[in-house]
């Protein structure tokens, strides 16, 4: 029996027992590995069109869901020139699922044990030179001085993003009672709901003294809330917003390949390692669950000693 209504996407529908599954699954991931919306978005999503692909190729249950399907599924997405990043996902997302349908016992076995994905191209994240940020922030600082409460958001946001190297979601979700303005720390909840303070400088901390004092105000309606930053209309402000402010930074800096704001974040974890602080630290700024994510920042570190190296040693 199907169930009502067609899949995401205008896939046909899935039969119940999937249906259902995927549903109980959406509500795992959320109740139980405090996964964020967008993350429950995107492991369902992938699920359920692993498991339209498998209702095609001959199985209607569960337990028919086999190896061979999985290969399969994933074969398809690379004959179809999907990045390897999204085959890569997409394969954690099944096999995530088949582990949580496996402890449920909605199977004997899992399928997904054996299943192999391409490796994440792993890329070295866009990065501001120290010249660059203080050009940006000079940028900010000619606007803020015109005293419009957007440009004084604007000038907060960017400051304290960089200075804490936090994600842009952790800063959208940010509360007036979250800033700590004597000890200049942050309290940031971070993935799987993980919570950590973080320190901020004292630039970041005239910025959104002055952010509070004249801008904040002008913006508040009844809808603001606790929110520390906030929209024209006086809602939080969101990461759409964020990357637009990013953009037009950016765009300002000329010669530089930046295009998200996690530029900032990537620029702050790299100045932190040029500057001496170690390893450990910067993972715990960065709210990493693993030193190896933190290590990409330390090739980027690497990458940029040895192009100055080769323009600069006589005999490079």
């Amino acid at each position: 029996m199907r169930s009502d209504g067609p899949g995401p996407g205008g896939q046909p529908p899935l039969p119940r027992g999937f249906a259902s599954a995927v549903q109980d699954f959406a509500r795992y991931l959320k109740a139980e590995r405090a996964r964020s919306d967008h993350t429950v978005r995107a492991y369902t999503a992938d699920v359920t069109d692993l498991l339209s692909y498998a209702l095609g190729a001959g199985a209607a249950t569960l337990p028919e869901l086999t190896l061979g399907i999985l290969r399969s599924w994933l074969g398809t997405m690379s004959s179809a020139g999907q990045a390897r990043a999204t085959i890569a996902r997409r394969a954690v997302a099944a096999r995530t699922f088949t582990a949580w349908a496996l402890r449920e016992e909605l199977i004997a076995e899992d399928p997904a044990l054996r299943l192999r994905a391409p490796r994440r191209e792993r890329t070295l994240p866009a990065v501001l030179q120290q010249a660059q940020m203080k050009s940006l922030f000079g940028n900010l600082a000619a606007e803020a001085a015109e005293g419009g409460p957007v440009p004084l958001r604007n000038r907060a946001m960017v400051e304290l993003f960089y200075a804490t190297g936090i994600r842009v979601s952790e800063l959208v979700g940010l509360d007036l009672e979250d800033v700590d303005h004597e000890r200049r720390t942050v309290r940031v909840l971070g993935k799987g709901n993980k919570e950590r303070t973080v320190p901020f400088g004292v630039p970041a901390a005239a910025a959104l003294d002055d952010w509070l004092r004249r801008g904040r105000g002008r913006l508040a309606t009844e809808a603001s809330g606790a929110a520390l930053f906030l929209g024209r209309r006086g809602r939080r402000v969101d990461a759409r917003q964020v990357r637009s402010v990013a953009a037009k930074l950016f765009g300002q800096l000329g010669d530089t390949s930046a295009s998200s704001p996690h530029a900032l974040r990537h620029s702050a974890a790299t100045h932190l390692l040029d500057g001496g602080a170690d390893l450990r630290s910067v993972q715990e700024i960065l709210g990493h669950s693993s030193l190896a994510t933190t290590q990409i920042y330390t090739h980027v570190s690497v990458d940029r000693l040895r192009k100055s190296y080769e323009q600069a040693h006589p005999r490079a």
